[in-house]
């Protein structure tokens, strides 16, 4: 595990089952963590509602509820009206919201100045948690990860291969990203990208897809 050739076969078996997308394509996902490139108003509040809708869902239903959303809202729908197609009044509210407020979340958000500035100014939006925004920041182009169970879980394999001994796991959370496991996650990170020459956004929805698929077993 952990080196180019383990990395670009797992690549290659997710094209081959067409499991190769997360909101866009994997060339598409690619393509704009190499060349990012600003958003219109209306492209930024779908990035955001994306995020929001998937949280539970398969890719296949999520891109369905996301498209449907995406459409009523274009016509003009209230939230009374979203809620009648997806019965989650928080996560509505969140979508509708951002919405209505997209010409200045968007400005917002492109006004800041690094990313640290733009992850935090994320963090605040409605609905979007401390993982949450790295996921949505990686969909508007911005080279990050998305510190889910699945990558603290591969972050800690990581360590124990390169250590040589079982690391720690129990401080695996997805609702607060402890200090040493995202440390581990970069370490991977950071050498899968000098080994495979990509984007480390790009290396993230990769192996993130193949421990959704069952690529990768094993972790605890």
């Amino acid at each position: 595990m952990f080196d180019a050739d383990w990395f670009f076969d797992l690549e290659k078996t997710l094209r081959a089952r067409g499991l190769d997308s997360d909101d866009k394509s994997f060339d598409e996902i690619r393509d704009m963590l190499s060349n990012p490139k600003k958003l219109s108003p209306d492209a930024f509040a779908d990035a955001c509602s994306y995020v929001i809708l998937a949280g539970g869902f398969s890719q296949k239903t999520a891109k369905k509820i996301h498209s449907i959303i995406c459409g009523a809202l274009r016509r003009g729908a209230d939230s009374n009206a979203l809620f009648e197609i997806f019965h989650n009044k928080n996560k509505i509210n969140a979508v509708h919201k951002i919405w209505q407020n997209r010409d200045k979340y968007c400005a917002e958000y492109y006004a800041q100045s690094g990313l640290d500035d733009k992850l935090n100014y994320l963090r605040k939006l409605p609905h979007i948690g401390k993982i949450t925004a790295n996921h949505l920041a990686r969909n508007l182009g911005e080279n990050v990860v998305k510190y889910d169970v699945w990558i603290q879980r591969l972050g800690v394999a990581y360590a124990t291969q390169i250590s040589k001994c079982k690391v720690q796991s129990a401080i695996v959370n997805n609702q607060k990203l402890n200090p040493q496991i995202k440390k581990y996650c970069d370490d991977m990170f950071e050498y899968l990208a000098k080994e495979t020459k990509l984007p480390i956004g790009y290396i993230d929805v990769v192996l993130w897809k193949s421990c959704q698929n069952g690529l990768i077993t094993g972790l605890k």
